[in-house]
């Protein structure tokens, strides 16, 4: 890493200790080296950077839409920190493969289900596309919740700090042996993923899994250990 990457980090640290309590009592269960997929809700304010500030010196990479490029700033920020630019709406297998080779290089790859900010912090329905990504590389899957950061500037505004909450929960793998993975399944399994976040999250944040319920690990099986 290099010094301009680790002066972020610090700066990063810094700041989110000034304006938020982080309550992060299992953080560093998250392994400290192999390919890692974490899936977590977005509400798109500060749990990326408070995660790439946190789980460091983790390599840590993940999508982001192209047209964040378009901004000068965050086009450096985002390119500092090795994020792959994704254009919405397209097979865009380009940013699949830069994915792909991201994890085989032990890389975390953090990816948001929902696809889209959540500015209430009430999830969304999962897109099936986070099935690709991860059925192709075979990589162990952890969920890591958070809660809080949608106030954040609403906070900042009023110079009062957020009570940001973040929660790991089991390591988990996909099994299809024999299932014919379409479109429906897919929808299925990305639903069943969800479900290891809806455990982490308190009621109010359920949304649009609220009725989930103890939905039975059909597509995923937790897995007894990872590398750290």
């Amino acid at each position: 890493m290099n010094l301009t990457y680790n002066l972020v980090i610090f700066l990063i640290r810094v700041y989110t200790r000034v304006t938020c309590r982080i309550d992060a009592p299992d953080l560093q269960s998250v392994p400290q080296r192999g390919p890692l997929i974490i899936i977590t809700n977005h509400t798109g304010q500060i749990e990326v950077p408070i995660l790439v500030a946190y789980l460091y010196p983790r390599k840590f990479t993940g999508w982001a839409k192209a047209e964040t490029w378009d901004n000068w700033f965050l086009r450096w920020v985002f390119t500092l920190w090795g994020a792959i630019p994704i254009h919405r709406g397209v097979a865009d297998m380009k940013a699949l493969k830069l994915a792909l080779r991201a994890l085989e290089q032990g890389y975390i790859f953090g990816l948001a289900p929902e696809g889209t900010r959540n500015k209430t912090g009430r999830l969304r329905r999962a897109l099936p596309g986070t099935v690709i990504i991860a059925l192709r590389s075979g990589a162990p899957i952890l969920p890591v919740a958070h809660w809080g950061g949608e106030k954040f500037l609403s906070n900042l505004k009023r110079l009062k700090r957020t009570d940001f909450h973040i929660r790991v929960g089991k390591p988990f793998a996909l099994r299809t042996e024999g299932v014919k993975v379409d479109a429906g399944i897919r929808q299925e399994i990305v639903d069943e993923m969800m479900s290891h976040l809806v455990r982490l999250l308190p009621a109010d944040y359920h949304g649009e899994y609220a009725n989930l319920g103890q939905r039975l690990e059909t597509f995923t099986h937790y897995l007894d250990q990872l590398n750290n």
